[in-house]
């Protein structure tokens, strides 16, 4: 395993639509492994695969730091209720901003054996789901901001700026 560079805003490989994955090769196995890792590194609850410069369609999720989702070719089949709230990205440090998302979604996807897989989320996993489903396409967060971007300060558990 190994932690792959994030790819920021300003990269083309942001605004490409990702290809679906047609089955998972050893490469692909290695590619997950490096993007949970390199997400658990970077203290995010997601990241797609054309973060790290893949534009394969695989996102990874999790939002309570030990139960972590993988979604291959991963669709948003249903979704209700509306919620407003601070967001960020690990391909835009130290920035976040207001977003409105729905606050149920329910997406279809197929697990690492490419098994159907259906994964239900309500708010902050909801907002994960639309937001990293979003990278499949060549979307950032920062499209849907309302109003500014704000300045983001990130502390350790000692309180000290990181």
């Amino acid at each position: 395993m190994a932690i792959r560079n994030i790819r920021e805003m300003g990269d083309e490989v942001l605004t490409k639509r990702c290809k679906e994955v047609t089955e998972v090769t050893p490469r692909i196995r290695e590619l997950i492994e490096d993007m949970l890792e390199t997400m658990y590194e970077a203290n995010g609850v997601g990241l797609a695969a054309p973060q790290v410069g893949i534009l394969k369609r695989i996102v990874v999720i999790d939002v309570t730091g030990e139960d972590p989702y993988i979604l291959i070719n991963p669709r948003i089949v249903e979704s209700s209720g509306e919620q407003t709230g601070q967001e960020g990205c690990l391909s835009v440090p130290g920035k976040s901003g207001m977003v409105t998302r729905p606050n149920y979604v329910k997406a279809v996807a197929l697990d690492v054996n490419m098994k159907p897989i259906e994964l239900e989320g309500t708010e902050l996993l909801a907002r994960a789901i639309c937001h990293e489903l979003d990278h499949l396409d060549g979307h950032l967060y920062v499209e849907k901001v309302e109003g500014e971007l704000q300045d983001v300060v990130y502390e350790d558990e000692d309180g000290d700026e990181v």
